[in-house]
């Protein structure tokens, strides 16, 4: 959503007609990675990385290093950080915070913890006092590991929270933590966890408006993970710099710890009775899920050491959410599945296949109030009617979406109204729009839908503020709501029906490949549905293809989380720790590398043949530029046989012959003399058939057992475990078949002189 439409129609009425002119919007629209600013209890500096020289300096270097600002400005940083310290720092990432060691200038009191990370092509610096007494004392690390231990053995999402907002409030020492859930990324939140002192109200189960968060924030959250504010009444230490001078931007601080908060926030905090705060981000598929909030009501400064173990806990309660997730969806899929399996067996018959039979069926499978499957010309709903004008606009909604696409909404009047340009409104059963649902989940089947949908949720929800009026007179005369008060507003959600999880769009996905998978098995017995098997195909292939590639952002963010955490408190971590984050590292490459599998897999039959008379010796020098080193490194030696012209694909011609050829160097025999044979002969069929032209690639290797020789043509099928001949994801036979099917051909394995192993494929005629 445009951050210029964010708040609500409601909320801006509410703030126009607040006294002073109060404008919510300017939280919006305020830069507050530009602000100009740091907190005062410690020292920005920027350091040109090419010639050493500080760019930019916080106005409180006097009160810290003992010299002004404007004295530092030009100098080299060495003389502040020294030498060693300033070369660590110049391996500080973009956006990671690189903790290099202690400083102590001349002339400053104390010694200096110091923090590095690049932005706008300067070296930042955080120079932050070393407190005579840290929360990080002996027995820290070990602390730190029991209470990520005791995350870890958490089985549900509650379980999880309250363990994090515990374990954070015993490390850190705030007077409240909680557990802070967003509804969705743009919605409002529910604290859903907290550990507080006992004079402190309680805030459990509290619902907080979207606006106290607002977009550009969230954006913050999202790729720093955490946030400490250490006093609200702090003095704001501006930049001095020579950048100003010469007219650039302001200096993004969106990595830096002391970054200075925005005076909107900094009242909200004083107006809930809060000096200090941390808030540590929770994440979800790289998406914002929630925050662990942390308050204090005296001035408090964590130190780097205790931050980053904060950080660890967030990034740890993120992957166990994953994992608590993904257990809870594995086991409802299950049961989908289960109940699917009588829509998939039993043999197939000479009828188009009819979705409306299985309509109580699906009604079954997602939690929802009703379900309509429009189909041929047909409608079938269970539950209310939802009128000819609602399915004439999800019609509308299901043809501009693919075969394997979902779309969802748990606003539905609002969702019709903007993909159909037509608004929805109180008179709609009047214009034909009968029982309007509060939210759908919809599914297209190319001549219709199938759709879920669940009824208005009008149940109370607890506000920690009147979200009709997220604006008016504090008690000290500040404009912003307090929050938190012994006021709690009780107000109901109109309009809205409960959100669909993710566990709600994996099953309806497991609906959809049963009901393509119904489709496909009926297409061979009429006519009428033969081009819609032939798209129904090739929209699934898209999807397996863009399936594969979303997963390859969430693995690679994986990985560099387990980087970060390795680098930044790799030291704090026992043996086992360090060894299971290396674990992850690993693993992730290997499925990375399935993943690419998959994509090629899936990109064979994305793309048309191209089917002309190829030469097979010209096409095998072309595999040679390829697969030939591996073949000198194992010393295989290639025999030419006869080498007519076939009808092929070049290009995917080739693709098979390296396959095969890298398969031959993979699974060379131990001793003896290795070969490998490509040549065309007069060979039976795979089922004994008649004999025909067959290209034959046979080597003297060690050979595949009768009884497996199917199980390798399965998509990432290895006979070995994967470190053994070379490695590999065993997707290349899988891939060779799914070519040569393409072709119209067949491929199978055959026995070869010497125990070895014939690959033999057909390619039809012209």
């Amino acid at each position: 959503m445009a951050e210029d439409g964010w708040l609500s129609e409601r909320a801006q009425q509410a703030e126009a007609a607040a006294p002073g002119g109060f404008d919510l919007a300017d939280c919006v629209r305020e830069p507050i990675h530009l602000l100009g600013g740091v907190q005062s209890f410690g020292v920005l500096i920027a350091v040109d990385p090419l010639d050493g020289t500080v760019r930019t300096v916080s106005d409180n270097a006097a009160d810290h290093l003992g010299r002004p600002a404007a004295d530092l400005v030009g100098r080299p940083a060495r003389d502040l950080v020294g030498t060693e310290v300033l070369a660590e720092a110049g391996a500080a990432g973009e956006s990671a915070v690189l903790l290099t060691g202690r400083a102590r200038p001349a002339g400053a009191a104390h010694p200096f913890d110091v923090s590095a990370h690049r932005r706008d092509g300067l070296l930042v610096l955080e120079l932050e006092p070393c407190a005579e007494r840290s929360e990080a004392g002996p027995g820290f690390a070990r602390r730190v590991q029991q209470a990520l231990l005791r995350i870890q053995r958490c089985a549900t999402v509650a379980e999880c929270c309250e363990a994090a907002v515990r374990e954070v409030r015993l490390l850190t020492g705030y007077s409240r933590v909680v557990a802070y859930r967003f509804e969705d990324a743009e919605g409002p939140g529910e604290v859903v966890a907290e550990d507080r002192a006992a004079h402190l109200e309680p805030w459990l189960g509290l619902w907080f408006p979207a606006s106290d968060i607002p977009p550009q924030a969230r954006r913050l959250y999202r790729h720093n993970w955490i946030r400490v504010i250490g006093d609200v009444n702090d003095r704001t230490a501006a930049l001095h710099s020579a950048r100003a001078e010469a007219g650039a931007p302001p200096l993004d601080l969106s990595a830096a710890a002391l970054r200075t908060v925005s005076a909107y926030h900094l009242e909200y905090l004083r107006n809930i009775g809060v000096r200090s705060s941390m808030s540590v981000s929770v994440l979800s598929d790289d998406a914002l899920w929630g925050l662990v909030a942390c308050h204090g009501e005296e001035p408090r400064w964590l130190s780097p050491d205790v931050r980053a173990a904060c950080e660890l806990f967030g990034s740890a309660l993120s992957v166990q959410l994953a994992a608590v997730a993904d257990r809870e969806r594995s086991a409802a899929l299950d049961l989908v599945r289960g109940a699917l399996d009588g829509l998939l067996g039993g043999a197939p018959d000479e009828r188009a296949p009819s979705l409306h039979a299985f309509a109580g069926l699906f009604a079954g499978l997602v939690e929802a109030d009703g379900l309509v499957v429009d189909q041929a010309g047909q409608t079938t709903v269970e539950g209310p009617d939802p009128g000819a004008r609602t399915l004439s606009r999800l019609r509308t909604v299901a043809a501009g979406l693919r075969a394997t696409e979902t779309w969802h909404t748990d606003r539905l009047a609002e969702a019709l109204a903007d993909a159909c340009g037509e608004p929805v409104g109180a008179d709609a059963a009047a214009g034909g729009d009968g029982h309007v649902p509060g939210g759908v989940l919809l599914l297209p089947l190319g001549d219709g839908f199938l759709a879920w949908w669940r009824e208005e949720r009008t149940g109370a929800r607890s506000w920690a503020t009147d979200p009709a009026v997220p604006v008016r007179l504090g008690p000290r005369g500040e404009r912003l709501t307090p929050r938190g008060s012994t006021e709690v507003f009780r107000a109901a959600v109109r309009g809205r029906s409960l959100p669909w999880s993710g566990t709600d769009l994996a099953a309806a996905h497991e609906v959809a490949r049963a009901v393509a998978g119904l489709l496909a098995r009926h297409a061979a017995w009429t006519a009428v549905f033969t081009q819609r098997l032939e798209r129904s195909n090739a929209d699934l292939d898209a999807f397996a293809h863009a399936a594969a590639h979303d997963l390859k952002e969430p693995l690679r963010g994986i990985s560099n989380a387990a980087s970060f955490v390795i680098e930044d408190v790799g030291d704090a971590l026992d043996g086992a720790g360090r060894r299971h984050l290396d674990t992850v590292r690993r693993l992730t490459v290997r499925m990375d590398g399935l993943l690419d599998s998959l994509l090629r897999y899936s990109q064979v039959s994305e793309v048309g043949l191209h089917r002309v008379p190829v030469p097979l010796a010209e096409a095998l020098e072309h595999a040679l530029e390829i697969a030939g080193p591996r073949l000198a490194e194992q010393r295989v030696r290639l025999l030419r046989g006869h080498l007519p012209v076939v009808h092929a694909d070049p290009d995917r011609l080739q693709e098979v012959l390296v396959n095969l050829l890298v398969n031959a160097a993979k699974y060379a025999r131990a001793d003896g003399p290795r070969t490998v044979e490509v040549t065309v002969e007069r060979r039976p069929g795979p089922d004994g058939g008649p004999e025909r032209e067959t290209v034959v690639v046979r080597d003297n290797g060690i050979g595949v057992p009768a009884a497996q020789r199917e199980l390798v043509f399965g998509l990432f099928r290895r006979l070995h475990r994967t470190a053994e001949h070379g490695g590999g994801s065993g997707a290349g036979l899988a891939i060779v078949r799914r070519i040569v099917e393409r072709h119209g051909g067949a491929v199978w394995l055959d026995d070869a002189p010497g125990g070895g192993t014939a690959v033999c494929f057909t390619l039809p005629e012209e």
